[in-house]
């Protein structure tokens, strides 16, 4: 099972954002931010709900429960999301 750093870590850098950005819209300090990617403290369940919605994914998701992860298609065209639509279903079908 992934634990919840490493998820953390990993939806932070695919948005190149520093610990310290996301510390400040947590509220925390970069300290605590450090702490959760290095599995050495658990955020509280708001903390964890406030991650969630800044990354758009589930709680579930950030504790490593489920794998489904959302992406934002706004600003494509309809064509566009049918094309990576199909594209998800082929790659599902491997």
């Amino acid at each position: 099972m992934v634990d919840f750093g490493t998820i953390l870590r990993t939806l932070r850098r695919k948005r190149d954002m520093t610990q310290a950005e996301l510390a400040k819209k947590l509220d925390v300090t970069k300290s605590v931010i450090s702490a959760y990617e290095n599995g050495l403290r658990l955020p509280s369940y708001d903390i964890l709900i406030h991650i969630s919605r800044i990354f758009g994914v589930s709680t579930d998701y950030l504790l490593g429960l489920e794998r489904k992860q959302e992406i934002d298609l706004s600003g494509l065209t309809d064509e566009e999301i049918a094309a990576l639509l199909a594209l998800i279903r082929a790659m599902k079908r491997r």
